[in-house]
This record gives structure tokens, C-alpha cells and sequence, in this order.
């Protein structure tokens, strides 16, 4: 990539979207599209649609948030669908503040930097292109200039809605710039940007005694005020303000309840009317979508305050659980490492989804659901399936506890501990068993967990190794088996010859006497009972297998051993528990012979070419897999 080459194209790019005209100009703009018209709401929801949805009848994912939020489907569709979309259709919600309200590390920041940066993106598109009023401090919408008597007639003919009026500003300049001609009013395109100020508004709490509101709303010109000789004359006031610089597109509070009151006050106005106070002037217009966030303790502390009322009417909030999918949980740690200078560390396979499976356990509540544990709810929550369990129990469990995902371990906390274990030793490759082992390290320092919390994330803790032990034993099985690929096979296709013999009522015939036998039952329990397939469900699991191969059949396909993943894992778990003793001797002998070196070399080499492991990290899982078949 040649950089200045680049440089030099996108702002040839941005140059080509510039576009000025007169506001008569502008009208035959609107009559042929009448899209720029659109409210700052709509801008945010059309904004988020042109990355694409995914339905699939029950539930709509959004493709927008897919490269920074994990896990929070449901907690995303709910935010787009009913605040988003209603506001969009100028529904009473679009008055309404939103609220993110969630623990920290959730997510709830990473939204609203997405939903800036993709606006002003969005603002470079065609469908998303924003037009102002040349000169307005505040980048207003050139159909304030149509007199309040002729709105109606011009919604007609241009097929838009018309709302708010011109700014101090911009009431001056019409009178003194264009002598009240408004069809000579010169307007521009403007792109959102949130370091030019078009667009952004961003208001972060700080001492109250040293924040003024004219954070918000701008402030008088004290330079000018001589010269004009009035706080009321417009071009003695600057419009600076986050409030003033937002319209058009969206105001970000930062942890808005840490903010003092006062200025809150001045949402009360803009929130239900759309305009606010400022200097010595009428109500101001603006068209800005407020978006707030904060954490649970602090929104709890809000509503107790009967003096909170008014603006506490006035917001919407939206729950920001932590992700309760391991699967995504893993994802979120690859990012927040990928932005790290730690990436030339290796991370062996499973150790990110070993602290996963920490975190995930330490949010989720127990369930008064029969047989059911943390355990295997955690499962379920990651989409794999529980013998007995349905997708009704799984909804079911979803909406037991509202809070479910307010608490627990949050990614921040999991990172911290694997970049303190990546410096403190200065490792060239990290396992599951380091990150455990610093998960552990850090709850003694852990400041907000109580001495009962601490018993629990250790029990969790144990738990996750449990779990990490049963993946590395797999793992090592896999490439175990893979030496012995060409048993799996032979395993396979004689258990499918039993099962059709079983299925169809037929005698079996020994490929070396040719005698007609009975089917292998043995055979064939000792392969489904490796996968928990119950007495009373083999036969429906051997039938099963049969329609598949009969369905391959019809579609001139060969149903071979990676066709059925269930019955592949049943043969390899199989193989693997015949093969138990070879392993654990060939893993776990001090001095191996030639012929043990050279299938411990071969299954090394497929641990690394095949399942991401380096020669240090598939060296340490052979050993501590020989160990634990040791015990």
C-alpha cells in the first residue's frame, strides 16, 4: 500500500462529495430525493440497516455491530428494534433519551463510538448525505427557512415533514446577508465528524464547580460585545456548545448520572420539544439523538431521587448485560489482544476459551429448572445441544432472570490477568493452564468480590479446568486417532454394516468365514454409548443414520466417515478408549523408543499443522495429558 498515494485519493474523494448551492438549488434537490430531509433519528436507523439484516423468522441480526459486539444479539435487536426503528418513524420514542445501563467492560461505550463512527460514514454516502445552511454554527436543516404558514403546502409537494426553526444565527444573516431573499440562501453538503464538530456533541462529567453550562450551550463573545453592544445580538454569542454541535446527528453523555443536575435540566426541553434555552435568546431548535450510558448502581441511585422524575420519564433505558456465550466471549478476548503489542505471543488453542468459561459461569444464575446445572446451561446458551433439554427450556431459562448478565467477571478483568502472566514471565507461548492459574492469582486483588464471591469464582475456576481437561484429552485423541486413520475408517464402515443388518432384519456375514451372523450388538453399544445414546434411543439413532445414508444415496452423494458429526465423535471417542493404554505410554514415558518417538513426532506435527498448536504448547499438551491419563 503506498500511504501518501492513498492519502491523496480519499481527499480527492472527499472533495468530489462537496456540493453547494442555493436553497432554490436545494428544493429541486429534495423533489427528486427526499431523503437529506430525513430527522437525525432516521439518519441513525437507515445508518444501521445499509450494513445488512439477517432474519431468520424469529429473531434479526444486525450486521453493523458484528465486528465489535459479541453475544448481545438479543440486547442489540431490542435497542435497534424498539427504540431505533420507532424513533426513525417519528414515533413518541425519538423524545425519549436513550440510556445504556449495563456493568462495566459490557459493551455499552463500544455502541456509541460504533454509532458515531458509522455515521460519519453513513454521511458519505449517497443515501446518508446531509445538507446545512452555509455559515450556521449549528449545520441546520435549510427547510427552517420555508415561513411556518407555507409548511404545510411544501410537506405536500416535497413529501417531508418540516420541523424546528432557524437558529439566533441564521434569523440575522437572512435579514443582513440576503435581505430576506430566502431562495438565495447559500447551502452546502456537510459530512459528520466528530473531530470537526458536525454533527458529534460529546459532554463528559468533570468538577461542578469548574463545568460550565455553556459545555452545553454555547457562550456570550465577550471579544464582540462591545462591538455589538448587546448579549441578545446573535454575532456576540458563540454556538459552541455540544448541544449546538450535535444537531443533525447525535449527542454522547458519558456516564451521564455523574453529571450535576443542572445540566440535565436542559435535556427536559430538548428531549420533549426538540429545542433548548441558551443566552439571552428563544428557544433554540435542534435535531440530535441523546444517548446516554451509565452503570446499574448509579441508575439505581438516579430513579431513588423523587427529584429525578421529570427526566427520568423522559429516558429509555436499555439493559447492556455482559455476553453469556462462551464461543462469543472468546471473540471479545481476540480483539481486545489483537489491539494489544502482545500479538506475537502465541496462545494456544482452548486457553481463551478455558477463561471464557470462567467468565461466562461467574455471570450466569442458577436455574430452578430440574437437572439442570451451570454447567450445562452454559452449554445451551452456546448452542450445543443437552440430552433431555429442548429449545423451549432454552427461552424458557433465557427469560427466568431479568438481571441474568448484570454481574459477574467482566473482560476487562480476564485481560488484565493475561497480560500480567504474558509479562511477568516472558513467555513465547501461553496455555490454559498459565491463564488459569493467573485468573486464580488476581482474586486475591480483585477489589469489588466478597470473601463468599472469591469461594465461588475458585469453585468456577476448578470447574474450567474440568472442562479444559476433557478438550485437551479430545484434542490429543483427534490427533491419536489421525495416526490410526485407517482403523477409524474400518471401525465406521463396520458398525454401519451392523446397523443396517439390525435395522432390516438381516443376518450379518463374517468377511473371513462367510458365516451369517447376528448383528454386533456389543459392537455397536459400545460406539453410541461413547456419544450418552441410551438404550431406548438406539434404535431411533440407527435409523436415523440409514435415512441419512439412504438421502446421500438419492443425491448421488457417498456418505462417508465425516458425514454424520456425532457418529465421527462416537468412532474417535471409541478408537480412543481402546487405544487409552498406547497413548498414556507413549505420552508419558520419560525415555520412548524409536517407535514411540516417531508416532509422538507424528502427532506433534499434527497438533501444529492442524489444530493452530506451536512445538511448545503441543509438547506441554502431550505431557500434561499424559499426566492426567496417569491418574
Amino acid at each position: 500500500m503506498d500511504i501518501l498515494k492513498r492519502i491523496s485519493e480519499y481527499k480527492a474523494e472527499s472533495e468530489k462529495l462537496a456540493w453547494q448551492g442555493s436553497f432554490k438549488d436545494y428544493i429541486e434537490l429534495l423533489k427528486q430525493d427526499p431523503t437529506p430531509a430525513m430527522t437525525a433519528h432516521a439518519r441513525v436507523y437507515e445508518m444501521i440497516e445499509s450494513f445488512g439484516v439477517v432474519d431468520d423468522g424469529s429473531h434479526k441480526k444486525y450486521k453493523f455491530f458484528e465486528q465489535e459486539i459479541f453475544g448481545l444479539d438479543r440486547a442489540v435487536e431490542k435497542l435497534v428494534e424498539e427504540y431505533f426503528h420507532s424513533s426513525a418513524r417519528r414515533l413518541d420514542v425519538r423524545k425519549r433519551i436513550l440510556l445504556l445501563m449495563g456493568p462495566v467492560s459490557g459493551g455499552k461505550s463500544t455502541i456509541v463510538t460504533m454509532l458515531k463512527r458509522g455515521l460519519e460514514q453513513f454521511s458519505r454516502t449517497p443515501k446518508g448525505a446531509v445538507y446545512a445552511i452555509k455559515g450556521c454554527p449549528m449545520h441546520e436543516d435549510p427547510l427552517h427557512l420555508v415561513p411556518n404558514e407555507l409548511r404545510p403546502e411544501a410537506e405536500r409537494e416535497l413529501g417531508v415533514r418540516i420541523e424546528g426553526n432557524l437558529c439566533p444565527s441564521c434569523q440575522m444573516r437572512l435579514k443582513t446577508e440576503y435581505g430576506g431573499e430566502i431562495e438565495n440562501v447559500q447551502v452546502e453538503r456537510v459530512l459528520i465528524s466528530e473531530e470537526n464538530r458536525v454533527g458529534i456533541g460529546t459532554f463528559s462529567p468533570s468538577d461542578p464547580k469548574s463545568q460550565d453550562i455553556a459545555d452545553l450551550t454555547g457562550s456570550i463573545d465577550f471579544s464582540t460585545i462591545t462591538e455589538f453592544g448587546s448579549e441578545s445580538d446573535p454575532r456576540a454569542y458563540r454556538f459552541d456548545g455540544e448541544l449546538n454541535k450535535a444537531n443533525r446527528g447525535l449527542m454522547e453523555f458519558q456516564e451521564m448520572l455523574k453529571c450535576d443536575e443542572k445540566f440535565l435540566w436542559n435535556l427536559l426541553s430538548l428531549t420533549q420539544e426538540g429545542n433548548f434555552k441558551a443566552g439571552r435568546f428563544a428557544l433554540i431548535s435542534a435535531d440530535e439523538l441523546i444517548v446516554a450510558h451509565t452503570n446499574e448502581t448509579e441508575y439505581k441511585s438516579f430513579i431513588a431521587n423523587k427529584k429525578n422524575e421529570a427526566l427520568q420519564s423522559r429516558m429509555i433505558v436499555m439493559p447492556i448485560p455482559y455476553n453469556l456465550k462462551v464461543s462469543e466471549e472468546e471473540k471479545i478476548y481476540n480483539k481486545l489482544i489483537g489491539q494489544s503489542d502482545m500479538k506475537h505471543i502465541h496462545i494456544a488453542p482452548h486457553s481463551l476459551r478455558s477463561a471464557a468459561i470462567f467468565s461466562i459461569l461467574t455471570r450466569l444464575k442458577e436455574t430452578k429448572k430440574q437437572g439442570m446445572d451451570l454447567v450445562k446451561k452454559m452449554r445451551m446458551y452456546d448452542g450445543e445441544e443437552v440430552e433431555g433439554y429442548k429449545e423451549a427450556d432454552l427461552k424458557e431459562m433465557q427469560s427466568e432472570y431479568i438481571e441474568e448478565g448484570m454481574s459477574g467477571i467482566d473482560p476487562r478483568y480476564v485481560i488484565n490477568r493475561i497480560s500480567s502472566a504474558l509479562i511477568k514471565q516472558d513467555l513465547s507461548c501461553i496455555n490454559a493452564l498459565d491463564v488459569l492459574r493467573a485468573l486464580k492469582d488476581g482474586l486475591d486483588q480483585h477489589p469489588s468480590i466478597t470473601k463468599d464471591e472469591r469461594e465461588r469464582y475458585l469453585n468456577f475456576i476448578s470447574v474450567a479446568r474440568k472442562e479444559y481437561d476433557g478438550l485437551a484429552k479430545k484434542e490429543v485423541q483427534k490427533a491419536f486417532v489421525y495416526s490410526f486413520e485407517e482403523s477409524a475408517r474400518t471401525l465406521f464402515e463396520n458398525y454401519l454394516d451392523n446397523i443396517e443388518s439390525y435395522c432390516n432384519w438381516t443376518k450379518i456375514k463374517d468377511p473371513l468365514t462367510g458365516e451369517e451372523m447376528d448383528p454386533d450388538e456389543r459392537l455397536m453399544r459400545s460406539i453410541e454409548e461413547q456419544i450418552g445414546v441410551s438404550e431406548n434411543a438406539k434404535k431411533a439413532f440407527r435409523e436415523e443414520i440409514l435415512i441419512r445414508i439412504s438421502s446421500y444415496s438419492r443425491k448421488g452423494k457417498k456418505f462417508d466417515y465425516f458425514s454424520h458429526e456425532r457418529l465421527r465423535e462416537a468412532i474417535e471417542k471409541k478408537l480412543f478408549t481402546d487405544l487409552k493404554d498406547i497413548v498414556k505410554i507413549t505420552t508419558s514415558t520419560k525415555t520412548p523408543d524409536e517407535k514411540q518417538l516417531k508416532r509422538i513426532n507424528e502427532v506433534s506435527k499434527r497438533l501444529i499443522d492442524e489444530h493452530g498448536y506451536c512445538p511448545v504448547c503441543s509438547n506441554e499438551l502431550l505431557r500434561y495429558v499424559g499426566s492426567l491419563l496417569n491418574r
